[in-house]
């Protein structure tokens, strides 16, 4: 039986929409294990590709554009594939369906340096942020700093929305049908954090709500226990 959740919504002072929020999943320690046991969420394990098997896709045109003047702030130093990209034309492709993403590279997004990189390994934004000093929201795809927080906007006939924000599970990839051998939110391995996802990931929920909604959010959890762990499903456990 699948544990409980607890939810939390409130309506947007600025806009005809109301947010939901999983605070089950925001009150627990769960924290990016990439570089300290991710195995990756591909078939064999692969420490140095984490979740960045697939390619990045884009929310919309403002994403794309904006990753696409950030990529000229890489150099070959923060960037391993840079060569590359520039042989083939460009670091992002379009499917068949018309949606744009990033290439993928010997099984990972063309921005994920290898272990092998001088600059080491890791997204090139990531380490694109970390030099200049910008935050991850402004540099990274939508979906490569959000995650592993998914947000789902549903709108009603009237034209309100109601926002989800959670996690991302297997499932929303399809679940056993899907390649995503491993995922952090629902193995215990990824909830090793010393503070609540509410707080760590400030500034990506601030980004995604805004910091009207986030300092309602934050006081209201506040209090409550930070350091309560959501385990995921036991049947879902590795064995």
């Amino acid at each position: 039986m699948n544990k409980t959740k607890e939810w939390l919504s409130v309506e947007d002072p600025t806009e005809d929409r109301t947010w939901l929020f999983d605070i089950t999943f925001l009150k627990s320690n769960w924290s990016c294990v990439f570089g300290s046991g991710c195995p990756s969420i591909s078939a064999e394990p692969a420490p140095d590709i984490g979740c960045c098997a697939h390619g990045a896709y884009f929310s919309d045109d403002d994403d794309r554009a904006r990753t696409l003047k950030n990529i000229e702030q890489l150099d070959k130093d923060l960037w391993q594939h840079s060569d590359y990209a520039q042989s083939i034309g460009g670091p992002i492709t379009q499917d068949d369906d018309g949606s744009f993403r990033t290439v993928v590279v010997d099984g990972a997004c063309i921005f994920q340096n290898r272990a092998n990189h001088p600059g080491g390994s890791g997204c090139a934004f990531h380490h694109l942020a970390i030099k200049t000093g910008q935050p991850q929201v402004n540099i990274k795809p939508d979906i490569c700093w959000q995650v592993p927080l998914r947000r789902e906007d549903h709108e009603t006939t009237s034209g309100h929305v109601f926002s989800m924000i959670r996690e991302w599970q297997r499932a929303d990839w399809g679940g056993d049908r899907t390649d995503v051998a491993w995922w952090c939110t629902e193995e215990e391995e990824g909830y090793t954090g010393k503070t609540s996802v509410y707080e760590s990931m400030s500034e990506e929920l601030t980004a995604i709500c805004g910091s009207e909604v986030y300092e309602w959010l934050k006081e209201k959890l506040v209090g409550e226990s930070a350091q309560e762990v959501f385990l995921p499903n036991p049947i879902l456990k590795k064995t």
